[in-house]
C-alpha cells in the first residue's frame, strides 16, 4: 500500500477540506466539511471542529502514520484575535469584513507605500489594529497562523503570503517600521516565515487528531495560491486562470510586479512571485445573459474556427478593475446580433480578449513572459471556450493536476510548493 507523505488543509470560504498525497505528490484522498453544518463561518472553535471531524474521515479511509508535514491555507485576510494561553478572544475578523475606523485606515494611507495591499477600506492591517484594543490580546494571527500553532501547540509564525495584506515585507520576511506607526505593536504580530518553511512538530492536539509525533508543521499560505500550486504550475512563465464568476490571472514570475490602481501584488514563492489581477468579467456575466439552463446548449453551437468581429468588453455594469482599471469603465456589448448562438461566442471572445490582455499587462509591467496556461473554475470544461481563448492567447494549454487548494498547501510542504523542489 502507498504510504501517505503529505498532509494538505484548506480553510476556504466554506468549509474545510484536507488533501494526503503520497510523497511523489500523488493523490491518495480529498475529504472535506462546510462550517454551516457545524456553527458560524466566523468562529474559529468551527474552523477547529471542522478540521477534526476532516482527519477522522480521511482517518477511516487511509493510515496517517506516514505523514511527514503538514500544511495549512486560509482565507487571505482572516485575522484571530488570541490570549496569552492562545485562547481565541471575540470572534475572527473576516476576510471580506470592512475596517470600522476611518483614523486608521487614513494612518495607513499616510505611511504605507504607494502599492501596498495593506491599504483599502478592507484593510487586514487596520482591522488588526482595531481588534489588538480588545482586552486581554497577546497576539493577532491569520487564520492559517492560527490553526497550524494548534497543530504545533505553540503560536507565534505566520508566513509571507497570509501576512502581505496585514503589512509584511515579503522580500525582509520583516514587519516594516510603518506598521507600528499605523497603530499596531510589532509584538503583537507573529514572525514571518518564507511559505513551506519547516516550523516545527506537532503537538499534543495534533496527535490526538490521529497525526504521528514525527510529523512537521510547515509555513502555510493563502487559499489562492495554494490554488495556484494545486495545478502543477512550477516555473516561471507559467500561469493559471480562474474561470469563475470573476476572471481571475495569476503568474508565476521572476521578478515581482506591485501596481495597486490594477488590483496587482506579488506573493512570494521561494525565490519567485505570483502576480495577478481579477477583472469584473466572468461567469456572472454569462448567467445574467443567458441564464444557466441555456449554457449547454449554446455551448454545443460554439463555432471558434468562425469568429464573430464582434468587439465585446463583457461586464455586467460600468467599472473595471483589470487589465483597464477605470471605475466608470462601460461595458461593450452592442451591436447584439438576433442569433443568440452568435451573440453568446462573441460574449466569449470578449473574454478572452481580456484574458489575453491581463496576461500582456502583466507583461508590460515587468513580469515574466507568458509560457503556459492552465485554467480552473466552472468554465475549464468549456471545450469551445478553450479554443477561444487559446487562438487569442497564443501559448500551449496544459491540464491542471488538481484543483483542490489543500492538494496545493500538500505540495507546498512536500516540494516547497514546486515540484523541482526550488521554492524553499
Amino acid at each position: 500500500m502507498v504510504e501517505a507523505a503529505a498532509l494538505g488543509i484548506d480553510l476556504g470560504t466554506s468549509g474545510v477540506r484536507a488533501a494526503v498525497l503520497d510523497a511523489r505528490g500523488n493523490v491518495l484522498a480529498v475529504e472535506g466539511v462546510r462550517f454551516a453544518a457545524l456553527g458560524a463561518a466566523d468562529a474559529p472553535a468551527v474552523w477547529w471542529q471542522a478540521l477534526a471531524d476532516t482527519l477522522g474521515t480521511l482517518r477511516a479511509r487511509l493510515p496517517l502514520d506516514g505523514v511527514r508535514s503538514v500544511t495549512v491555507d486560509g482565507t487571505s485576510g482572516t485575522l484571530v484575535a488570541i490570549d496569552q494561553a492562545g485562547s481565541v478572544i471575540g470572534p475572527a475578523s473576516m476576510y471580506h469584513a470592512r475596517a470600522a475606523d476611518a483614523a486608521v485606515l487614513a494612518r495607513i494611507d499616510d505611511l504605507a507605500p504607494p502599492d501596498s495591499p495593506a491599504r483599502g477600506a478592507g484593510s487586514p492591517l487596520a482591522r488588526a489594529v482595531d481588534m489588538a484594543r480588545r482586552p486581554g490580546v497577546r497576539a493577532i494571527l491569520h487564520q492559517a497562523d492560527w490553526i497550524a500553532g494548534r497543530l504545533r501547540g505553540r503560536f507565534g509564525a505566520t508566513d509571507a503570503n497570509n501576512a502581505l495584506k496585514t503589512g509584511a515585507d515579503p522580500d525582509a520576511l520583516a514587519w516594516p517600521d510603518w506598521v507600528g506607526g499605523a497603530g499596531l505593536a510589532p509584538g503583537l504580530l507573529p514572525a514571518i516565515h518564507l511559505p513551506g518553511t519547516p516550523l516545527g512538530p506537532v503537538g499534543a492536539e495534533a496527535a490526538a487528531l490521529g497525526l504521528p509525533p514525527g510529523a512537521v508543521v510547515h509555513a502555510g499560505t493563502t487559499d489562492g495560491c495554494a490554488s495556484f500550486l494545486a495545478t502543477g504550475a512550477d516555473r516561471a512563465g507559467d500561469a493559471v486562470t480562474a474561470l469563475g464568476s470573476t476572471l481571475v490571472v495569476k503568474l508565476l514570475s521572476d521578478v515581482k510586479v506591485d501596481a495597486a490602481a490594477y488590483g496587482i501584488y506579488s506573493h512570494r514563492i521561494g525565490g519567485r512571485y505570483l502576480v495577478g489581477g481579477a477583472s469584473n468579467t466572468g461567469g456572472a456575466v454569462l448567467l445574467a445573459l443567458f441564464g444557466a439552463d441555456r449554457l449547454a446548449a449554446l455551448t454545443a453551437a460554439l463555432r471558434p474556427d468562425r469568429p464573430t468581429g464582434l468587439e465585446y468588453y463583457p461586464l455586467l455594469r460600468p467599472g473595471e478593475r483589470f487589465p483597464v482599471s477605470d471605475p466608470a469603465f462601460p461595458p461593450r456589448l452592442e451591436p447584439r446580433p438576433a442569433d443568440d448562438g452568435v451573440f453568446f461566442q462573441g460574449v466569449l471572445e470578449g473574454m478572452a480578449m481580456i484574458e489575453a490582455t491581463g496576461y500582456a499587462r502583466l507583461e508590460q509591467l515587468g513580469a515574466t513572459t507568458l509560457r503556459s496556461v492552465r485554467t480552473v473554475g466552472g468554465g475549464a470544461a468549456n471545450a469551445g471556450w478553450t479554443a477561444l481563448r487559446q487562438a487569442r492567447i497564443g501559448v500551449p494549454f496544459l491540464p491542471s493536476l488538481s484543483e483542490d487548494a489543500c492538494v496545493g498547501a500538500a505540495r507546498l510542504g512536500l516540494f516547497g510548493g514546486l515540484s523541482e523542489g526550488k521554492a524553499a
